[in-house]
């Protein structure tokens, strides 16, 4: 049994929160500069915080420019979070406000529109407003307004809002974006949506998005895909292309969505197998990695062209600065086989504060052996609340045998809402046969939806002898796609005899590659003599390293063909069959019967070093075929002595033949009393051929003593 805490639950969902600047198209005069907000992340929308502009006259787009703030998928959105609007792409709107050209400009502006030019009084009002000054801005903004500039409308929007006159502010964005303000456009979308107006918010995004605004896009992808309408991806596309960090996030967890399988678990979360039958008896300190994902888990799915394609929008975001992208890019690395590059993307986004990332490397750095090293990054990923980490924490410290660190991370685990942190307490108090502590943390985890808990729990009430009690956890757990569970349920139905029940359940774990319930099945069908059928689930089996199985495999091949003779003088040893490969397979596990057969087989080549060798290692191991027929191997050699040493422990071990043999053994040397004495034996234990002729030899010694 393995414990949890590594990536059943690494990636939640969320959303990532970034500012970014949107550049528009077809700007034929340069406009006063427009800078972004410095790059932040949060998990939830957030308001606005920074709000920009530029001037807008019939030679030049209208600019607009606020903090771009995303919103959570399912969201309504916020108006509060204007985002970034148009940024016209000139060589001095790539300027900074701090140097001398700026500087020189901002006065040249200012005279001009203490003059009463219009473009120089938006161009100012954008700055005062990008600065802060709302009160300056504010005059220059409604004098540009009067003349009609519609950026200086949009911006007057923004600095209302600011201000908290979000009606007012409405009003004029509405009159920026009927002049054919995109970012205008934006800002009235993002208004009537948090106002739950969803069709005016549609219609006025769509004007944005229409017009190429990338933050109009993206928010009328939010909105579509909120509604789970097809046409989000559409927009999420055309925001991403044009640089749009979260859009090209979110389409590439569209496009991991559509081309993976989410595996939804019917009984709560998925969590590993501890292993055929495992309940009471855990492996201590043995972090392992899930093979599930959560929904905003790292990629997984069939290497088609649309997980392709998500990778490189992942890529582009990860390239912009987006941790989560980064923490998704560094997974899809991690699976692809590429550790380091993997490790590099994991230690951007950890060093962002991604915890999951965080823990994510710790594992890297496990399974290259740096363990002290991982330990230090899921200390930190644990310190921020992240379950896995601390669940990984608490098996490393389970290993060193420091059980009370163990116990303290677990309880973190579960703390911050993993439910494997009460699992594995279950399992590191089932290693210290704490068994009412157990029960107590699986059951408080199979109450939560923790499969491999339920399990674990009916195990431990089966092994107290409470088998009503333990099949409904049974039940839960295998309906939740638990397959130690449905192999537990077959036992327990076989169990009762009910045969039929119990076969349903090991082929339904066998379906899900249950090394021990395929054997089951295999063995059921042979007894129905459905051969076919039962080789099929035999191989599965003994592929899985069933030394049983690869035995009774050998024996279904091993029936479709004629015993080999000896070979003939001169000719070479002939080779061995699949059969003989599949007993070799079983006897190299240990398998005492299959070790038998291939002695057998090896004496039948004429291999009598390989027959010897294991018979030997039959009878050693308790096997009292092979030690008869060892005995058997001995006396042809002309070591009769050690022949009968091995007959003997045959015959104390109840095998009539070894018994028999050594009557006639004692009867060639003249021990008449000895003699009796096995045939007597022989007699008991049979078969009945065995039995008759040991009574005619004891009738024969008792004569021979009484003449």
């Amino acid at each position: 049994m393995v414990f949890m805490g590594d990536r059943a639950t690494l990636l939640e969902t969320g959303r990532f929160v970034q500012r970014h600047v949107h550049r528009s198209d077809s700007v034929m005069n340069a406009a006063f500069g427009v800078a972004a907000a410095e790059n932040s992340e949060t998990t939830e929308a957030t308001d606005i915080t920074e709000i920009i502009g530029t001037t807008e006259t019939a030679d030049t787009v209208g600019c607009a420019a606020t903090v771009e703030s995303t919103e959570s998928a399912g969201s309504t959105g916020s108006a509060g979070a204007v985002e970034a609007a148009e940024n016209p792409e000139t060589p001095e709107s790539l300027e900074t406000r701090e140097s001398p050209e700026s500087a020189e400009s901002e006065a040249r502006h200012r005279r001009a529109a203490d003059a009463g030019d219009t473009t120089s009084m938006s161009v100012l009002g954008a700055l005062l407003l990008r600065r802060g000054d709302l009160d300056g801005a504010e005059s220059y903004l409604r004098a540009a307004t009067a003349d009609g500039d519609r950026a200086a409308a949009n911006n007057l929007g923004v600095l209302l809002h600011q201000r908290g006159y979000t009606d007012d502010a409405a009003g004029w964005w509405r009159i920026a974006a009927v002049a054919g303000s995109a970012a205008a456009a934006h800002a009235l979308g993002r208004h009537y949506r948090e106002r739950g107006d969803e069709p005016g918010a549609e219609y006025w995004l769509r004007q944005s998005a229409e017009q190429g605004h990338a933050l109009g896009a993206y928010a009328l992808a939010d909105l579509l895909e909120h509604r789970s309408d097809v046409g989000a991806e559409r927009w999420l596309r055309a925001a991403a292309e044009q640089g749009h960090r979260e859009a090209a996030y979110r389409l590439a967890r569209m496009l991991d969505r559509n081309t993976a399988d989410d595996p939804h678990d019917a009984f709560g979360r998925p969590g590993l197998s501890p292993g055929p039958g495992a309940g009471a008896a855990g492996r201590p300190g043995a972090a392992a990695r899930s093979a599930v994902r959560s929904d905003d888990g790292p990629m997984a799915g069939p290497a088609t062209g649309r997980v392709g394609e998500a990778e490189q929008w992942y890529r582009q975001a990860a390239a912009r600065g987006h941790r989560r992208a980064a923490l998704h890019l560094g997974a899809i690395l991690e699976q692809r086989g590429e550790p380091k590059e993997a490790g590099r993307w994991y230690l951007i986004s950890a060093k962002a504060g991604e915890a999951r990332a965080a823990c994510a490397l710790g594992f890297l750095l496990r399974d290259a052996g740096d363990e002290e090293s991982a330990a230090v990054w899921w200390l930190r990923a644990a310190q921020d609340g992240d379950g896995n980490a601390a669940n990984a924490l608490g098996a490393l410290h389970a290993a060193r045998g420091e059980q009370q660190t163990a116990e303290r991370w677990y309880r973190a685990a579960m703390d911050a809402g993993d439910v494997n942190g009460a699992y594995n307490l279950g399992l590191l108090c089932a290693a210290q046969d704490r068994t009412p502590q157990a029960e107590q943390w699986y059951r408080r985890a199979a109450y939560a939806g923790h499969r491999e808990a339920a399990n674990a729990l009916a195990v431990l009430l089966l092994q107290a002898g409470d088998a009503t009690g333990a099949e409904p956890w049974f039940s839960k757990a295998a309906e939740a796609g638990s397959v130690d569970a449905a192999f537990n349920l077959g036992i327990l139905y076989a169990g009762r005899d009910e045969d039929r029940t119990a076969l349903v359940w090991y082929e339904r774990a066998a379906a899900a590659g249950h090394t021990e319930a395929a054997l089951q099945v295999g063995m059921a069908l042979l007894h129905r003599g459905e051969e076919h059928a039962a080789e099929r689930h035999l191989r599965c089996a003994a592929g899985g390293g069933s030394a049983e199985a690869a035995f009774r495999l050998a024996g279904v091949l091993d029936s479709r063909q004629p015993p080999p003779g000896p070979p003939a003088l001169g000719e070479p040893m002939p080779e061995k069959t699949e059969c003989e490969e599949w007993y070799e397979r079983a006897a190299e596990q240990g398998h005492r019967r299959a070790q038998v057969r291939v002695g057998m087989l090896a004496a039948a080549r004429g291999d009598v070093d390989s027959a010897a060798r294991w018979y030997r290692e039959a009878a050693e191991s308790g096997s009292r075929n092979g030690a008869f027929n060892l005995g058997l191997l001995l006396a042809r050699e002309g070591s009769e002595r050690e022949a009968a040493l091995w007959w003997s422990r045959a015959a104390n071990d109840g095998h009539g033949r070894a018994a028999l043999r050594l009557a006639l053994l004692a009867a060639r040397r003249g021990e008449l009393t000895e003699g009796q004495r096995w045939c007597a034996r022989a007699v008991e234990l049979g078969p009945a051929e065995v039995a008759e002729r040991a009574a005619r030899l004891r009738e024969a010694l008792h004569q021979e003593l009484t003449a």
